[in-house]
């Protein structure tokens, strides 16, 4: 067997000489004004040299441009990268949840895995989320994908709902197939607690997000909680296309703590952060590689990805285990690493294999491994360095197998398992990824967190990527702050005025100037009008009116809600309608939305809606009388009103800059005022 030689080197040690650059800044947590956006800048590698006793020499590489922009190491985090807050089940208002039917996508991985019973009796937040629904008195609809047969025993919908059943405490029955003209009738429910959909790996319209398959799954569904974060990565009909027929869609307990957990490994400072790395294929995860050199003093290479990484610095490697291809992302990333002065970490020894002789291990050095003979887990000796070296570590990501080639032999993960199990009873933060990784650690210990597990390693590789994630992104969208009301207005306690969708501000800066009594928020989508309108009252000294760079369709409830003052009015003017998908949510006004502002208003207070487009302003009417819950009435004034039942002119006498543009082209606006009435329920 041949072997590769870049250059001459003597035996190393497991860990290479740390390269010092320069101490790399902390990551600036953003203000209040950040979002969500598509930025991103470029990254230069520069070539760089590195030597051992004065003999080592990386290949000539000239200056790359890196190809991965999401993940541009440098103070100002690149915003592509970013993930969105999203609304959870926690923080949405539990009353709104009774008597709504609720499609709950769960995660069978986790429910029907190897160590389902642990799971459940450790209280998974799987569980709980479907607890939460039913005491808060939701019509619950559960729906995931299992194979019909597991290890040749039957596993279809009925020993599913049976233990479901059992793990829950409810009734849990199997409703068949998915389809309108099988759909769920109210009767359903009072046969049983909860409702099992069958299995959506019985459908090939759920991998193709097919959207008649994704109205039928939906079908008289009110909201929507995604609770399986193993599929956020994919493009599926139960987890992206059933959101465009829902108008809630929340993440469940499960989905938001491995939502955080993403977070966790983003958000860290870099010193004491180390990721262990398994696994193969370097080029497909060379991305993901530079943006963890980006946040960790170390990466450790414990998989096949180790061997890669030895032969971009030159070190003896066998033929049959580089990568092809891989050469030059490897380069990149020693050099990437090499900048950032980040150590890069491979194993001294290896328990490897012959073919010739199947019974029989032996160990070889990493860069000594004999011709025939294969790797199939790490020594001894690069474990004991690996203890020695986590001791003082604060934050440990463990993501990808520690594995080369199938063995029967092989102790290396449950090894590492026991050390981080240690590690993690010592205020060490452990991140672990991975079915092998996460299993290893709950055979080693029954006390590890639950919550400092994904199971699905792809979800997390892709992250690291810097790619969007379709579960993540189909979920509506929650405001990431709590806002200081104190700093905002003089006098919080002042009733409030929201106008949705405010623009250029200039409607609500004139309502400022005119009644000193009363604060303003606007709350608009687009950051660069933001920014302007919060300078302009800045150098105008304006201090009763603030505005905020939001969706406010899902962020609406947990923005006002923490208001410590009266909501007496709420403004939608001009929003842009979508003429060309009308059956589907319209962007500026959903169910929501109305039910948010309907639930905050002050009792006597007043919703004013305004468009130049009279099919627009009739759609908002109608949307808010319908989800109104019958306390909204329309405001009428007969002299004041057109014959169609329009505001002949704007009562508050100031105006928005598109409607005196509309008004100076001599067209009409239609607007009206809705009113909240007290009724007897309410005094």
């Amino acid at each position: 067997m041949g072997r590769i030689f870049l250059l001459s080197l003597p035996q190393e040690p497991l860990f290479l000489s740390k390269l010092k650059t320069h101490h790399w800044p902390r990551l600036q947590k953003q203000p209040p004004l950040w979002f969500t956006g598509e930025s991103a800048q470029s990254l230069k590698c520069h070539s760089v040299q590195s030597s051992s006793q004065g003999t080592l020499k990386v290949v000539n590489h000239v200056e790359s441009l890196l190809d991965n922009k999401a993940f541009a190491c440098n103070e100002e985090e690149s915003e592509s990268n970013a993930l969105p807050y999203v609304q959870t089940l926690g923080k949405f208002p539990k009353g709104e949840l009774f008597e709504k039917v609720v499609l709950v996508r769960f995660d069978s991985t986790i429910l029907f895995g190897k160590e389902a019973e642990k799971i459940s009796q450790s209280a998974s937040n799987a569980l709980l989320t479907i607890k939460y629904l039913h005491e808060a008195g939701a019509k619950i609809i559960l729906v995931s994908d299992w194979s019909v047969k597991n290890k040749s025993k039957p596993f279809a919908s009925e020993s599913v709902a049976d233990f479901l059943s059992s793990v829950l405490k409810y009734k849990v029955v199997p409703v068949g197939c998915i389809s309108p003209e099988k759909s769920l009738r109210t009767e359903s429910f009072e046969k049983a607690d909860i409702l099992l959909l069958d299995s959506l790996s019985e459908f090939k319209e759920e991998v193709a997000n097919c959207p008649e398959f994704s109205e039928a799954l939906s079908y008289r569904v009110d909201i929507f909680v995604n609770d399986s974060f193993s599929q956020s990565h994919r493009i599926l009909a139960s987890t992206v296309g059933v959101t465009r027929f829902c108008y809630a869609c929340l993440a469940g307990f499960h989905f938001e703590e491995s939502l955080n957990q993403l977070r966790n490994i983003k958000e860290s400072e870099r010193e004491h952060y180390v990721a262990i790395i398994g696994g193969g294929n370097l080029l497909d995860k060379a991305a993901a590689l530079r943006f963890l050199a980006c946040r960790c003093e170390r990466l450790v290479f414990v998989g096949m990805m180790a061997f890669q990484i030895m032969h971009a610095l030159g070190l003896s490697v066998p033929l049959n285990l580089v990568e092809r291809g891989s050469l030059k992302q490897a380069l990149d990333i020693v050099q990437f690493a090499q900048s950032r002065n980040v150590e890069l970490l491979y194993p001294k020894d290896f328990w490897c294999k012959n073919d010739r002789l199947p019974t029989q291990l032996k160990i070889f050095p990493s860069h000594g491994i004999m011709d025939g003979w294969l790797p199939v887990d790490i020594g001894p000796v690069s474990l004991d360095e690996i203890k020695s070296l986590l001791t003082k570590c604060k934050k440990i990501i463990w993501i990808g197998p520690v594995k080369f080639h199938k063995s029967s032999c092989i102790s290396g993960a449950s090894k590492l398992a026991q050390i981080l199990n240690q590690l993690s009873q010592r205020d060490c933060d452990v991140i672990v990824v991975g079915n092998m990784a996460c299993e290893a650690l709950i055979k080693e210990s029954s006390c590890f967190s639950v919550s400092n597990m994904v199971y699905n390693a792809s979800v997390v590789w892709e992250f690291l990527k810097g790619r969007k994630l379709p579960g993540v992104m189909a979920l509506d969208r929650a405001y990431p702050f709590d806002i200081d009301w104190n700093t905002v207005y003089v006098d919080p306690s002042k009733p409030l005025v929201v106008d949705i969708g405010s623009g250029n501000g200039l409607f609500l800066q004139g309502m400022s100037k005119r009644r000193k009594d009363l604060n303003y928020l606007g709350l608009e989508i687009n950051k660069t009008l933001v920014t302007r309108c919060l300078d302009s009252i800045h150098r105008l000294g304006i201090r009763n009116l603030y505005f905020i760079m939001t969706n406010a369709t899902s962020a609406f409830h947990s923005l006002v809600s923490s208001y410590p003052g009266k909501l007496t009015l709420v403004s939608i003017q001009c929003p842009n309608p979508d003429f060309n998908n009308p059956e589907h949510r319209w962007r500026m006004l959903q169910r929501s939305l109305v039910e948010a502002v309907v639930e905050l208003l002050a009792p006597n207070g007043k919703v004013f809606l305004q468009s130049d487009i009279e099919a627009v302003s009739m759609r908002m009417k109608e949307e808010f009388l319908k989800y109104g819950k019958g306390k909204l009435i329309v405001h009428e004034e007969s002299n004041a009103m057109t014959s169609r039942g329009w505001l002949k002119e704007n009562p508050f006498g100031v105006r928005s800059d598109w409607e005196q543009h509309v008004l100076d082209r001599g067209a009409p606006m239609y607007r009206l005022i809705l009113s909240k009435f007290i009724g007897r329920a309410d005094i």
